[in-house]
């Protein structure tokens, strides 16, 4: 059954950090690190303080680690950093 704020043309607005490691092929304190840490944003929900990712917060998020990575690439002397 689909819940009544998701039809199956659309897809869930939120992931679990459990779906973030799928995506990212991260362990989950791999993910919890960069919630934690700010670097992907994600929100508390309930008593519990359950973590969600917005999806498009998880694809900004990945839209940005391939353009840092193309600038390092494309500097110079990235061939010397390890």
């Amino acid at each position: 059954m689909v819940p009544p704020c998701q039809t199956a043309a659309m897809p869930a607005r939120f992931l679990t950090l459990a779906d973030v490691t799928e995506v990212l092929n991260i362990s989950m304190p791999q993910a919890y690190a960069l919630v934690r840490s700010g670097e992907l944003p994600a929100i508390q929900i309930g008593g519990r303080g359950v973590w969600r990712v917005e999806a498009a917060r998880l694809e900004e998020y990945i839209a940005r680690l391939y353009d840092e990575t193309r600038e390092r690439t494309l500097r110079p002397d990235a061939e010397h950093e390890g």
